[in-house]
């Protein structure tokens, strides 16, 4: 390839849209390593931190959900499209990109809307098994649709969908060289990872402080705990004074790191969560977000617990009693366990960020 490969990934937010993107552009700079990467989406710290820990470029454009209650939620959206697109049209005129993917989240559309004006080839990724509807909107422009799960609602039998599966990041050099605490595991310990996303989870939180006074007397546990930023004092506190082992931090940036090291984990079931637990063969509890858009974590959940790889508990019916029940059992069944640990496996698609980025590149060369 004698040009240099130009590429911009729309999207982000939340670490469900912005890692896939991140591991396509990491399996981008194995093939091609001149390749020059822009991400286009929100100003939040999240995104701005995390992009600027994996070394890549970032720049935000004024965007906000496309769905609206209110008229005037309604006309302010549609007025944000409009300076979005503006901002877009700007952005991938002077970048000149040889392609553009959509990871979704709403900072994705005017990038991708922009790119099909401009007849710049594009497509979308979509995570979850009920697509959310910004790429709705843009499954009608987009070139091809990487989608997680060969059902996934409306996308299934579209012939421009390709199953690739969630594309996962590796860990950068900034994420390798951070303290976890992993040290203090010991071969025989039970690790049990709580997360309830890049965000947090209240309810996670509460419910596992109530399950942790009910396990006291279990020498055994060391528990793994991201709690959100601005909880992680009253949950660490909480866990010390109990007697638990225990590591918590706001946000773990090796997150799949940690996954290889539990036996149980505790979370939501947004799909680069999930892809990432299938990468690494972990049985999981789920405990769907209940206001995503959609519903469309329970809808990854189900998917995922039909085929025996996990437990799903509603977020309306999470207690620390309940937990408590269904971490025991499954502590207790070390044969149940594995299964479950091997069904998640099997739904592994550990080539999808490297299927992704040979379609992409193709592009060049077409």
């Amino acid at each position: 390839m004698t040009n240099r490969f130009r590429m911009i990934i729309a999207g982000g937010k939340t670490g469900g849209h912005l890692f896939p993107g991140i591991a396509v552009a990491q399996a981008l700079q194995r093939r091609e390593p001149a390749v020059r990467i822009l991400f286009v989406g929100t100003a939040t710290p999240f995104e701005t931190k995390t992009l600027s820990a994996y070394g890549f470029d970032h720049t935000a454009i004024f965007s906000r959900p496309l769905k609206g209650r209110s008229l005037f939620q309604k006309l302010a959206g549609t007025a944000a499209i409009l300076v979005s697109l503006v901002q877009s049209l700007w952005i991938v005129w002077r970048f000149k990109p040889d392609f553009v993917l959509g990871v979704g989240g709403y900072s994705s559309f005017a990038v991708v809307l922009a790119a099909w004006i401009l007849r710049i080839p594009t497509a979308i990724q979509e995570q979850n098994a009920f697509p959310g509807i910004t790429n709705r909107m843009l499954a009608r422009l987009s070139t091809v649709i990487f989608t997680a799960f060969d059902t996934t609602r409306g996308f299934s039998e579209n012939p421009k969908t390709q199953v690739t599966g969630n594309p996962v990041r590796e860990q950068g050099p900034v994420v390798q060289t951070q303290e976890t605490g992993v040290a203090d595991i010991a071969s025989t310990d039970f690790v049990l990872l709580v997360t309830g996303g890049s965000q947090g989870a209240s309810s996670i939180n509460r419910a596992v402080m109530d399950m942790a006074a009910r396990m006291t007397d279990l020498k055994d546990l060391f528990i793994l705990f991201q709690t959100g930023i601005g909880h992680d004092t009253d949950v660490r506190e909480t866990l010390q004074s109990l007697g638990i082992r225990t590591r918590v931090q706001p946000f773990f940036p090796d997150m799949p790191a940690l996954m290889e090291r539990s036996d149980l984990v505790i979370c939501r079931a947004g799909a680069g969560t999930l892809s990432e637990l299938a990468v690494k063969g972990v049985p999981a509890i789920l405990v769907p977000y209940p206001h995503a858009a959609d519903d469309h974590q329970t809808h990854n959940a189900e998917s995922v617990a039909g085929h025996g790889a996990a437990l799903v508990v509603a977020d309306r019916e999470l207690s620390g009693n309940g937990l408590y029940q269904m971490v025991m059992g499954l502590k207790s069944d070390p044969s149940q366990l594995k299964r479950m640990a091997e069904a998640m496996a099997k739904l592994a698609k550990p080539d999808a960020a490297d299927r992704i980025a040979a379609h992409i590149l193709q592009a060049k060369e077409s």
